[in-house]
């Protein structure tokens, strides 16, 4: 698999992965996470012109996205519960793959890993797949936050950066 920036013309692809996990997760007993509407183009285009959208790709074809943004996010200043470390992280927001392939998540987590700082996600409480992934790939599970957003309540995780041996 290829990771790359998306791109303004990935807007129509984006949206359709969107369309695609929001409906793998409502089959998984996940309806509410990601509302109607939600990314949404305003949203991924002003991610996209930050340049911290990106796009999987595998055979040339879109097969997942994720936003990956350095510095502290707004979001897990407060938590209820600890984060193991007070150190340098890249947050991982949107993860979200077009189920035609295995192991968009895990290609998105190792391409966030290679940056050399420790990784924060969060997802919602019904998101059990999410919540397995996440744990199978070496992260852990430290408290809840609240969307800045919205307030919404949240599970975040941490990984620690990956020395090299």
């Amino acid at each position: 698999m290829e990771i790359r920036p998306a791109a303004e013309a990935d807007l129509p692809a984006l949206l359709a992965v969107f369309e695609t996990a929001k409906a793998f997760m409502a089959a998984h007993g996940n309806p509410t996470q990601w509302g109607p509407g939600y990314p949404g183009e305003a949203l991924l285009r002003d991610q996209i012109r930050r340049g911290v959208c990106y796009v999987v790709e595998a055979d040339g074809q879109m097969v997942g996205t994720f936003c990956c943004l350095p510095g502290a996010d707004p979001s897990y200043a407060q938590i209820e519960g600890a984060w193991p470390e007070d150190v340098p992280y890249l947050t991982i927001h949107r993860l979200a793959s077009s189920g035609r392939v295995h192991g968009v998540a895990r290609a998105c987590i190792d391409w966030c890993a290679a940056r050399g700082l420790a990784l924060r996600i969060d997802t919602h409480k019904d998101n059990l797949v999410m919540q397995r992934m996440l744990q199978k790939n070496g992260f852990v599970y430290c408290g809840v936050i609240h969307l800045a957003e919205n307030g919404e309540p949240r599970l975040a995780y941490h990984r620690p950066a990956r020395r090299p041996a």
